[in-house]
């Protein structure tokens, strides 16, 4: 007799306000495997574990548990059911220990010191090192992780989702990861792992549920696809590869960073320290690094929000612009697109047009005798729309109105078509399908060939090692010394994205 599935969903389906967030979706989860949950942003991915998990409740369909018709009420009874989950934002106390944080997330009461025990035998069971009474301000990110891992073991889960777990994460905290999820599997523990990372499904999942638009499109064996037939079953489509003139040679230097310090923005943020790099024209650095080490500080420091004692800090095509602010810059050839979108790349309430003046209005010429040429900031918007395929009802759309990845594409042509002669970005494809991710990269790649000095700021490393020629890890608001691409080492870069520092930067 075949034993029922661990979790088997038949036709589950769930409406939002104008959108219909899952379509008649159904599949099932063996006990003991690790089953990948695929699919681009707004595929449906996250509304469908938290129906799982009993944050939502489905409009139609079914959820099984071990052959049985359930109804998850809430997480607890998702939890009494042996489903545990580990978000990708943490929910950590950061002033409390350890221990505290993972007593926090119980259900039943335990005394603390029967919850240390059961604490150190499951990190010993899975190879998770934690110390207990560490305050989790001082822990990494792939520590703070281990935390949620350790309080939904303590349920002994039955099912484990992992919601993108491995995007905060260095190299080398990934394969512990993937060990301890793999000895889970091997003990009968059911794995739901959603993740963008297509190489790491291959490495980890045995079977696959593909969704686009909300719907089932496919589920399948990871091993005998390959990540590029993934990628194009999730957006419909075929990619295309980046294409780029072998042997390049690059131009002089356009971009000169030199001892580029900047105290720390407020208690979280992180202060930059003697910072030096130089990017010459045609050519693509990168910056990688886990999360808040100092990313959004340097993109501030080098577009000019956020100036400098020293004009030299900063120079741009010769011209010395540390001391200038972020207008001057532009003057001199400097563009930018800052990590977030809504609010400082672009101002929700105005429309395309008005966020095409913001950045463009000097550069192309937007503002005659004191007054705003709306013709010319209507015509500038309608070539980016057309330019990076934005969804969007025209130039007169709020830039509220469009979606994550339509306002990323927007936000990005509106830099690119400007030709900047330096051009720093953060987080270039944060969010957007890979379709539009492929344009955005061969956009910058194209622009580079013109002479650009490109910068791009990333916490994906795979995005990095595709686009860039030349590229440092930043860690503590400190910079590695600049390595080629082509010999660059997956270890010695996750070494040093984990803060294990060689000789930081001190290229003059």
């Amino acid at each position: 007799m075949v034993s029922p599935a661990r979790l088997e969903l038949t036709g589950v389906t769930k409406r939002f306000p104008g959108v219909l967030a899952n379509d008649n979706v159904g599949f099932s989860v063996k006990p003991g495997e690790i089953h990948a949950l695929l699919g681009e942003n707004g595929a449906g991915k996250s509304t469908l574990v938290k129906m799982i998990y009993g944050i939502l409740q489905p409009d139609a369909g079914e959820i099984r548990w071990d052959g049985q018709r359930i109804s998850v009420a809430n997480p607890k009874v998702a939890r009494k059911l042996g489903i545990g989950m580990v978000f990708q934002h943490f929910s950590l106390f950061e002033a409390m220990t350890v221990l505290e944080n993972i007593a926090l997330g119980m259900d039943a009461k335990i005394p603390a010191r029967d919850l240390e025990s059961r604490i150190v035998a499951v990190m010993g069971q899975y190879g998770l090192k934690l110390e207990p009474h560490r305050i989790v301000s001082t822990l990494s990110v792939g520590e703070r992780q281990r935390i949620e891992i350790v309080r939904a073991l303590l349920l002994n889960p039955k099912l484990l989702i992992m919601d993108e777990p491995t995007s905060v994460l260095t190299p080398q905290e990934v394969e512990q990861l993937f060990a301890v999820l793999r000895k889970l599997a091997e003990e009968g523990c059911s794995i739901l792992y959603i993740s963008h990372k297509l190489h790491e499904i291959k490495a980890l999942c045995d079977t696959a549920t593909i969704l686009r638009g909300g719907k089932l499109v496919d589920t399948c064996d990871p091993a005998v696809e390959t990540s590029r037939s993934m990628a194009e079953k999730m957006i419909g489509g075929s990619l295309k590869d980046i294409s780029r003139v072998a042997g390049r040679e690059f131009g002089a230097t356009k971009l000169a960073v030199k001892a580029l310090s900047l105290a720390a923005d407020g208690p979280f943020g992180t202060a930059l320290s003697d910072i030096s790099f130089n990017v010459r024209a045609g050519e693509i650095f990168g910056v990688a690094g886990v999360a808040g080490n100092g990313q959004n500080a340097l993109l501030l420091a080098l577009s000019g929000e956020a100036t400098n004692a020293d004009p030299a800090s900063v120079t741009v095509d010769g011209v010395a612009v540390g001391h200038m602010q972020a207008r001057a810059r532009r003057g001199h050839g400097m563009g930018s697109v800052p990590e977030e979108r809504n609010g400082h790349a672009a101002v929700p309430i105005f429309t395309l047009a008005d966020n095409a003046v913001l950045t463009a209005r000097d550069r192309l010429g937007m503002v005659r005798a004191g007054l705003i040429d709306a013709k010319a900031a209507r015509t500038y918007a309608e070539e980016v729309i057309e330019a990076f395929s934005v969804k969007a009802t025209g130039p007169g759309a709020m830039a509220e109105s469009l979606s994550g990845g339509n306002l990323q594409k927007y936000i990005m042509g509106r830099e690119i078509l400007q030709k900047p002669q330096v051009l720093v970005v953060s987080q270039p494809t944060w969010g957007v399908d890979a379709g539009a991710a492929a344009a955005i990269h061969q956009a910058l790649v194209d622009l580079a060939a013109m002479g650009s000095a490109i910068v791009v700021i990333s916490q994906d490393l795979d995005e990095l090692l595709s686009l860039c020629d030349t590229m440092a890890v930043i860690n503590g608001g400190r910079l590695s010394r600049p390595m080629a691409v082509a010999d660059a080492k997956i270890d010695e870069i996750g070494l040093l994205m984990g803060g294990i520092h060689g000789d930081v930067a001190h290229a003059h």
